[in-house]
């Protein structure tokens, strides 16, 4: 389970959204952790990334549970959780750098806002490159459900991106 410890907390990042502080997220993948270790021995076979992610999934629905029973509203984050880079690029000038920074921030937001059964499918298969058996095993929905989702996630997603950077001035080179 272990090597799965980065992408089970960057899911967990994703799924408590923007406006969650990194201790929601540490919260869940600690319970997830615990629940697995607790449930290692009924785990027959299978894939441990997709069952691990599973309890990640579910921690997180506690979570949500409690914190509406409690009326508990999270603090806005200082900042957007930060993405790994869509392109590797050398370049370094600080123009480059800003504006590469801008999108990941803008690209955060504009995710964090999916509804979050379609933000879930599309941080799955994009930034965690698993099948879509695997996401239907994550979230106990059909494969076919799955890939509507996956749809419209990246469509909304696309219309978002576009809506958002219709109004942006360019520079020219």
């Amino acid at each position: 389970m272990l090597p799965h410890l980065d992408a089970a907390y960057r899911f967990a990042r994703w799924l408590a959204g923007a406006g969650a502080g990194s201790g929601d997220a540490d919260d869940i993948v600690q319970d997830a952790f615990l629940r697995a270790f607790r449930a290692f021995d009924s785990l027959r076979g299978g894939d441990v990334k997709a069952w691990l992610f599973t309890i990640v999934r579910n921690c997180h629905a506690t979570a949500v549970q409690q914190r509406q029973r409690r009326g508990a509203v999270p603090l806005a984050e200082e900042h957007l959780e930060t993405m790994r880079p869509v392109v590797e690029d050398a370049a370094t000038d600080p123009e480059s750098v800003t504006a590469a920074a801008e999108e990941r921030r803008t690209l955060a937001r504009l995710v964090s806002a999916l509804p979050e059964e379609h933000r879930e499918v599309l941080l799955l298969r994009e930034m965690e490159d698993m099948s879509y058996r695997e996401i239907a095993q994550v979230t106990q929905v059909p494969i076919g459900t799955v890939m509507s989702r996956l749809a419209r996630a990246r469509a909304t997603l696309r219309g978002k991106w576009l809506e958002q950077s219709a109004g942006e001035p360019r520079a020219v080179r």
